[in-house]
């Protein structure tokens, strides 16, 4: 399994933690049952941590016309929304939202150049809840598609992350489906689109980061 390079010190330290942890068990507790139970749960802890910063292996969907999903999850909102950073009016937003179970890399849904990004730092309200696109640590990209076309999204921390990670920068060209960063622990993206597009995805669908499409540019 390839690991992350964003989860190489967390890794480490949580490695290191629960070794020291379970070896103090081991040598001044008198209980097996509890030896196991510690056992078990320094095991889960590394297991979890190694397929939480997992680097999955795909099939990248690649076209100038289509907005590729930039992260693995459940969409849970499609609406038409007043934006007022980037687009400073109306377009649609899609929201997916990423559990702990999901692989928290995120990927540029689209190639083009970035004429816009901002850190913001905020709350750490629960990802799904609709404040937090605007409430919360998060980022935001805002591009110009190869095939003209404008489009934002973000990267947005959950309730648990306490990190997110962007590797966007102003004016640079980034390709389509290269990484963008990654969301440490439980969080969401949303991505935002001109008025017009057709959007391909459906609300409660389950999504995969470079590989499915979630709307297509008309024109």
């Amino acid at each position: 399994m390839k690991i992350h390079k964003e989860g190489y010190t967390i890794i480490a330290v949580n490695f290191l933690i629960c070794a020291v942890i379970a070896a103090l068990f081991y040598i001044f507790c008198d209980s097996m049952v509890i030896k196991h139970i510690i056992g078990a749960i320094c095991l889960f802890q590394a297991v979890f941590m190694f397929t939480f910063f997992r680097v999955p292996k795909r099939n990248n969907k690649i076209d100038d016309m289509l907005v590729i999903s930039p992260g693995d999850g459940k969409v849970i909102n499609i609406k038409e929304v007043e934006e007022n950073e980037f687009f400073k009016g109306k377009c649609i937003q899609i929201s997916v939202f990423l559990t702990f179970f999901d692989v928290h890399i995120t990927w540029f849904p689209v190639g083009g150049n970035v004429t816009y990004y901002k850190y913001h730092p905020g709350k750490y309200i629960f990802a799904w809840h609709p404040k937090s696109s605007q409430k919360n640590e998060r980022t935001t990209i805002g591009m110009k598609t190869t095939s003209g076309h404008d489009i934002m999204f973000r990267q947005i921390a959950g309730i648990v992350a306490r990190r997110v990670v962007c590797y966007a920068k102003e004016g640079k060209t980034f390709s389509q489906t290269q990484e963008a960063g990654f969301i440490k622990f439980g969080s969401r993206l949303d991505v935002f689109l001109p008025i017009g597009t057709e959007i391909i995805v459906k609300k409660g669908e389950k999504v995969r980061g470079q590989e499915s499409v979630l709307a297509k540019f008309k024109g």
